[in-house]
């Protein structure tokens, strides 16, 4: 029952969501909005590979850099429409994931942290290559038209475009939300928790690890590929090894295995930058910085944890409260506290 109605509580908060800013903000907001939904989908993608099955990455704005030049490569080269060019981005960064993820079968923590970190710092050399030139724009990237709303419907630009990612990410949750609590995602867990116990218990650790990698690559390319329709531009320059490391610390702000954490941790990497810059002209970083150590302090567990615990406690505290409301009722339909049964009631056989 409670389960149902925590279902029905995230449907109503996710169509307000939908709702209400269509109707009230303006353009520019959505936009930040967008960017927010574009980010918890890349963050997803990393919770799956980090928080879900222990592989850590420190490189994943590679796979957000891949996903964002398909789709601007298939929109300027080959016209093809922007809706079609994200399966097309989902395939190509699962099977850059798939392939980059064999070296996750020999290394493992910090070592595979370091083989990422150096990816991340390779991709914008590789996109700048002169051999690439004539597809990915070399320094200058390349411009993307920012689609219009389709049927006619009275919508902007902005608008229709934050309905569109709103429902990709949607979809996206769902499938992460049943991937997790299924078969694939108890594999994934179990060989976080102990590989070797996991390994005795018949789980193939090369085939979870393997589609581990593409799953979170798939992820967070999508991601990549809405945030280039969104921006209008992409460049080298714009996925510099920075971008991994905001993605890392959304990850750790939202809660490593929390997958509504998430959307926490995107609207921090969104949002927190440009109130540190407010704060201080001349040192936003510090602030920066001091926020996040602050966020790290009180919720050691990520936002995701802490709201996840607060629930869970309220609703420990309702189950320990319903008790004292049925020795209420006993008292009204006549019983007497703290006595027992008339003994010639116990145990009479009429």
């Amino acid at each position: 029952m409670t389960s149902m109605r925590t279902q029905w509580l995230i449907a109503v908060l996710v169509l307000l969501a939908t709702i209400v800013p269509v109707a009230q903000f303006t353009d520019y907001h959505l936009f930040q909005l967008t960017m927010v939904v574009v980010y918890a989908i890349a963050i997803l993608g990393l919770s799956l590979l980090t928080g879900f099955n222990g592989q850590i990455s420190l490189g994943h704005g590679a796979f957000y850099a891949i996903g964002a030049y398909s789709t601007a490569i298939l929109m300027t080269t080959w016209n093809v429409p922007y809706w079609l060019t994200l399966p097309i981005s989902a395939v190509v960064c699962a099977g850059v994931g798939f392939v980059l993820g064999l070296p996750a079968l020999r290394l493992g923590g910090l070592y595979l942290a370091l083989t990422t970190f150096a990816l991340a710092v390779a991709i914008p050399q590789i996109l700048k290559y002169k051999a690439f030139e004539e597809w990915t724009g070399g320094v200058q990237g390349l411009v993307i038209d920012k689609p219009e709303a389709p049927f006619g419907l009275p919508l902007s630009p902005d608008q229709w475009l934050y309905l569109f990612t709103v429902g990709v990410a949607a979809v996206l949750y769902v499938i992460a939300w049943n991937i997790v609590r299924g078969r694939m995602g108890r594999a994934m867990m179990a060989i976080r928790d102990h590989a070797m116990a996991a390994e005795a218990m018949g789980i193939n650790l090369p085939i979870v690890k393997t589609r581990a990698f593409a799953l979170s690559a798939m992820y967070t390319g999508l991601a990549g590929s809405l945030g280039a329709i969104a921006v209008q531009f992409v460049a080298p320059d714009s996925f510099q090894v920075f971008v991994s490391i905001f993605l890392f610390v959304g990850l750790v702000v939202g809660g490593a295995s929390s997958i509504g954490g998430t959307l926490i941790g995107a609207a921090f990497i969104e949002f927190v930058p440009n109130l540190a810059d407010k704060v201080s002209k001349a040192a936003p970083s510090a602030v920066y910085g001091v926020i996040l150590i602050a966020v790290m302090f009180l919720m050691p567990a990520g936002a995701g944890g802490f709201l996840y615990a607060m629930w869970r406690k309220m609703f420990q505290t309702r189950i320990a409260q319903e008790p004292v409301a049925a020795v209420g009722h006993d008292l009204d339909s006549g019983g007497v506290a703290g006595k027992s049964p008339k003994p010639e009631t116990v145990g009479r056989n009429d």
